[in-house]
């Protein structure tokens, strides 16, 4: 039997995918213990909806969070996991283990690949440093904890430094090389590991060198599996029921919103148990009827979104990525949910919103001045346009960034939208007239 020790503090943003590659694997006799440190966000709780085993620690030591998920663990041989850390394929619990072929093989550790968005220092750094060729270590006490797996018999006689405050794992190994031991590096169990192991601020002749190790070994792009990630769509409407055509406004969000390959469930905030029915009708989620104070005409959209998404996690309705979609969009192209998440995912991004490119002449006012913002009055073909954001039309981002009343984290990428109609916003009687005359024959046309 294996024990799978994953110590986290804070990862709910890779947690899922970390545990589903684990729980895929072709390997089967494991368990897999939790040692979280505190952690304030959604990670333990999103750990648990897998078969996991949590133990808390307090004050974090590298060595001694390991030596008390093991000491809480049953396997005979151990396996480390970074929670940031996630399985290529099904073979790497079984590549692990098939190296423990003589009594003198104490550990081994696995490759680390670079995601295609891991900053360029780290993409080096674990290029550079994990290769391609399988080597047993004799002197050489390289050996790291983000994905290894050792004996635990070994681990009996040699347990992890208590007190260390960094590196417990080469300290370990060389103890270990010390008593006559080997330590196996293995390339074919492999993680996508975000994180590299140094540092360094060169970023001119970092990203020179990583330019020639992505020639010799191109990046894998969307390691992250969008479906097998809990993406809920989330649709905030107050008030009255309005019409847009022949149908309630909302149900044009909906369907788009259920039109989604990614999406498992939407989910509309309403304060209005009329259109609650009108919005189960269509296909969408009404898990509570919005409190009325969060109506009031001095209540902000993130401050509904925060209180929206604490109430959902009470329900132990857990996503790992939150769609927005206000339903005063009605001309959301069948295709921009699914970019955008894509968009999200595949670039590491924080957030991403659709945005319409601007080139004309850009001004803001400031201590009572305009104060132009574009690039003043060149060709349109050498100028860099101006997004303007569309966040109602789709805003995808991380339940966290909710729960600090805030949609937007700090690295938000914009997919740029083309089509003029998107733009358009029913808020009122002349935009509901306007938006009636175009609705129908758009949404025939964008469907075909």
């Amino acid at each position: 039997m294996i024990s799978i020790i994953i110590r986290t503090k804070n990862e709910e943003r890779w947690i899922t995918s970390c545990l589903q590659a684990v729980f895929d694997q072709k390997y089967k006799d494991f368990e897999v213990i939790i040692v979280d440190n505190n952690s304030t966000d959604k990670t333990v709780e999103k750990a648990q909806l897998f078969n996991v085993i949590v133990v808390r620690v307090d004050k974090y030591l590298p060595g001694k969070a390991i030596n008390i998920g093991i000491n809480a663990s049953k396997g005979d041989y151990i396996v480390c996991l970074s929670a940031h850390c996630i399985p290529v394929n099904d073979m790497w619990l079984s590549n692990l283990i098939g190296n423990f072929t003589d009594d003198d093989i104490a550990a081994v550790y696995g490759r680390q690949e670079a995601m295609s968005f891991t900053p360029d220092s780290d993409k080096r750094d674990l290029l550079i440093t994990f290769g391609l060729d399988k080597k047993v270590q004799i002197k050489d006490s390289f050996f790291h904890n983000a994905n290894s797996m050792i004996r635990r018999d070994v681990w009996e006689k040699i347990p992890f430094d208590d007190h260390v405050t960094n590196i417990e794992d080469r300290v370990w190994a060389k103890k270990v090389l010390d008593h006559g031991f080997k330590i196996i590096y293995e390339p074919e169990a492999s993680v996508y590991h975000y994180h590299g192991i140094h540092q360094n601020g060169d970023k001119t002749r970092c990203r020179s060198i990583v330019k020639i190790l992505e020639s010799l070994e191109p990046i894998k792009n969307n390691v992250l599996d969008n479906k097998k990630l809990n993406i809920i769509a989330l649709i905030p409407m107050k008030g009255e029921v309005k019409y847009l055509g022949k149908k309630p406004l909302i149900e044009y969000t909906i369907k788009r919103a259920l039109q989604s390959k990614y999406i498992t469930q939407a989910f509309v905030l309403t304060d209005n148990p009329k259109l609650a029915e009108i919005s189960k009708a269509a296909g969408a989620k009404i898990p509570f009827i919005r409190d009325k104070k969060y109506s009031a005409p001095n209540i902000d959209l993130e401050t509904v979104l925060q209180y929206s998404i604490n109430e959902l996690e009470k329900l132990k309705i857990l996503p790992d990525i939150v769609t927005i979609l206000e339903p005063t969009f009605p001309f959301r192209p069948p295709e921009l949910i699914d970019n955008l998440i894509e968009q999200l995912i595949s670039q590491g991004l924080d957030s991403a919103l659709p945005g319409r490119p601007e080139y004309g002449s850009c001004w803001i006012q400031k201590d009572n001045r305009l104060t132009r913002v574009d690039e003043g009055d060149i060709p349109r073909t050498m100028k860099t346009a101006i997004h303007i954001g569309l966040k109602g039309l789709g805003c995808i981002t991380y339940p966290r960034y909710l729960r600090e009343k805030r949609s937007l984290g700090e690295n938000v990428g914009i997919l740029e939208i083309l089509d003029q109609y998107c733009s358009i916003e029913v808020r009122d009687e002349k935009s509901l007239e306007f938006a009636s005359k175009l609705i129908d024959g758009w949404w025939k046309d964008s469907n075909q």
